[in-house]
């Protein structure tokens, strides 16, 4: 993708030993889609725009922005959603400084999605967190998982649904939901979970593009495509380490990235990370508790 951050000046605002310093960090990336964390309180963004959509979360702070002839004040917690193509900056509110979380998806992916249907815009760029934005802030929540194929059509089908709904347009609905596909979707995600399934597989399968089948499989079993294959990856790193293989070695036999991946995505489905899991174990909890390893 093209550089989605514009240029950023010195600002007047005093620097306080007490804030973080000012910082710009990126996710990893997939086609059409950048996540980025972003702290700023010395430095300001100038007037730019980009050729994405750019969806943003207030961490902390105020943000302020220029954006179709107003300025805007976006809040902690609350999202903000600019076209492609619309000239904006960005600053603090108050000397604290602010932070966001963002995420840029190319049109293309936007409009695939909607099979073809015209961009939606959202009139207002600020929004306050609804259940019909709930799914921009999950793919937020965590800016360094990875990004496949799979994943990727789940982001821009969520994305797109949501913008759908804040620009007050009649929303995309849902046909009835192909039960025997998805169903052969999930069974071959349960035997090949370990593998980086292009979603080219998954539509040769399911006989329809990878977005209705990143929506119907959640009408049918509750969760998305790219989360039913990590639960299942979660099971068997699990059964290793329960065994007593290594957690690199175990993270990397079930199919994930890397043992940080893994152990967050363990820390999240099961409320504790690895470590304190098998410490937890027999014969491990007494070792543990001896060590010390179940205070921590």
């Amino acid at each position: 993708m093209a550089q989605t951050l514009g240029g950023i000046g010195a600002s007047r605002l005093e620097r306080s030993c007490g804030r973080p310093p000012d910082s710009i960090r990126f996710g990893p990336t997939a086609h059409g889609i950048e996540r980025a964390e972003v702290y700023l309180s010395t430095h300001f963004f100038e007037p730019h725009r980009h050729d994405t959509y750019a969806i943003g979360i207030t961490a902390a702070g105020v943000q302020t922005f220029h954006y179709r002839g107003s300025g805007r004040v976006c809040l902690p917690g609350q999202l903000h959603v600019l076209h492609p193509d619309e000239v904006h900056d960005g600053a603090a509110g108050t000397d604290e400084g602010f932070g966001y979380r963002i995420l840029y998806i190319a049109t293309e992916l936007v409009r695939d999605a909607l099979v073809g249907q015209a961009l939606p815009f959202v009139a207002d760029p600020v929004q306050k967190m609804t259940p019909v934005v709930s799914p921009i802030a999950s793919v937020l929540a965590d800016i360094d998982e990875p990004i496949d194929e799979i994943r990727g059509a789940e982001i821009a089908a969520a994305v797109a649904d949501s913008l759908v709904s804040l620009s007050n347009r009649a929303n995309h609905t849902i046909s009835t939901t192909n039960i025997k596909a998805v169903e052969l979707v999930r069974d071959f995600l349960t035997a090949h979970a370990r593998e980086q399934t292009p979603a080219s597989v998954l539509e040769n399968i399911a006989g329809a593009d990878r977005f209705t089948i990143a929506r119907h499989f959640r009408c049918a079993f509750g969760t998305s495509p790219d989360r039913y294959r990590t639960l299942r990856r979660l099971e068997l790193a699990r059964a290793a380490i329960e065994k007593g293989e290594p957690l690199a070695q175990a993270a990397a036999e079930a199919g994930f990235a890397d043992q940080s991946h893994m152990t967050r995505q363990f820390k999240r489905t099961y409320g504790m990370t690895p470590g304190r899991w098998i410490a937890l174990m027999p014969p491990f909890a007494a070792r543990g508790k001896a060590d010390g390893i179940l205070d921590r």
